[in-house]
C-alpha cells in the first residue's frame, strides 16, 4: 500500500511540476495540500513520510482524532465547512481556516484565538459558481466580508478560497479561478489593514493544473493522493 500511495504522491508531483513549467512559475510558489478526509492516520503518516508537508482536513472531529498525532513541523488546514460552534477547537489544531465564509464566524474564531494567544490565518471562502450547493460568499460580497474581519483581532485574511464548478466544461473552471484571481487583485488594492490577498487556495484533484495555470498558490488534493475514500 505504501508503495501505491507514493507512486500516486509522485503523479501528482508530476502533474503539478508540468502545470507550473506551463504556467511559467516557479515550484515553490504552490504548495500541495494533501487533503485526509476518511484516509486512516497510518497512511497520514505514511504520506508525511513521503514528504507531504501540508495537510488539509475538512471535518474537525475527524482532525481531533488524527491531527494531533502527526509530527512537529506538518502544517494542517482546514479545508471544509465550520461550524461556529465548532470554531472553540481550531486554535492549536489548525494552522489555516480556508472556509471563513461570515462575519460571525470570524467573530468567533477571532475570540478563541486570542483566547490561546495565536493568530489564525484565514482564507475567505468565495462561492464563484453561484451553485446552490456549495458554501462561500458570493464575488460581489467578499470585499465587505474582507474588510469587517480585517477588524477582529485574532484573524488574518490572507487570501481567497474557491471550490471549481462540478462540470466536464474545462473553459468553465478554468474561467472561475481567473475569477478568484481578478477578485482577489481587486480586494488587494482596496489595501485594508492587515489584509493580504497573497494566497488563492483553488484547484483539486481533477482541475489542479487549470488553477496552478491561473494563480493558485495553494492546491487541495485528496484521491488523487490517497484513491478513493471508504
Amino acid at each position: 500500500m505504501e508503495r501505491e500511495l507514493k507512486e500516486r504522491l509522485d503523479a501528482v508531483r508530476e502533474r503539478l511540476g508540468r502545470a507550473l513549467e506551463r504556467a511559467g512559475r516557479k515550484p515553490d510558489e504552490v504548495t500541495l495540500i494533501a487533503v485526509t478526509k476518511g484516509v486512516p492516520l497510518s497512511r497520514v503518516l505514511a504520506a508525511v513520510e513521503l514528504g507531504v508537508a501540508h495537510v488539509g482536513e475538512n471535518r474537525v472531529q475527524e482532525a481531533r482524532e488524527k491531527l494531533p498525532q502527526l509530527p512537529p513541523g506538518v502544517t494542517r488546514h482546514l479545508v471544509g465547512t465550520l461550524q461556529t460552534n465548532k470554531a472553540r477547537y481550531v486554535p492549536g489544531l489548525f494552522d489555516w481556516v480556508h472556509s471563513l465564509d461570515r462575519l460571525e464566524l470570524a467573530a468567533e474564531l477571532g475570540k478563541r484565538a486570542v483566547k490561546a494567544g495565536k493568530i489564525l490565518n484565514c482564507l475567505i471562502q468565495v462561492n464563484v459558481s453561484g451553485e446552490p450547493t456549495k458554501r462561500g460568499v458570493p464575488p460581489g460580497e467578499a470585499l465587505a466580508l474582507a474588510a469587517a474581519a480585517s477588524q477582529v483581532e485574532g484573524v488574518r485574511v490572507r487570501g481567497l478560497m474557491t471550490i471549481g464548478p462540478l462540470t466536464g466544461d474545462a473553459d468553465a473552471v478554468r474561467r472561475a479561478f481567473a475569477e478568484l484571481r481578478e477578485l482577489a487583485g481587486k480586494i488587494a488594492r482596496e489595501g485594508l489593514p492587515g489584509v493580504t490577498m497573497e494566497h488563492l487556495s483553488m484547484g483539486m484533484s481533477g482541475d489542479f493544473e487549470a488553477a496552478v495555470e491561473e494563480g493558485a498558490t495553494m492546491i487541495r488534493v485528496g484521491s488523487a493522493i490517497f484513491g478513493p475514500r471508504q
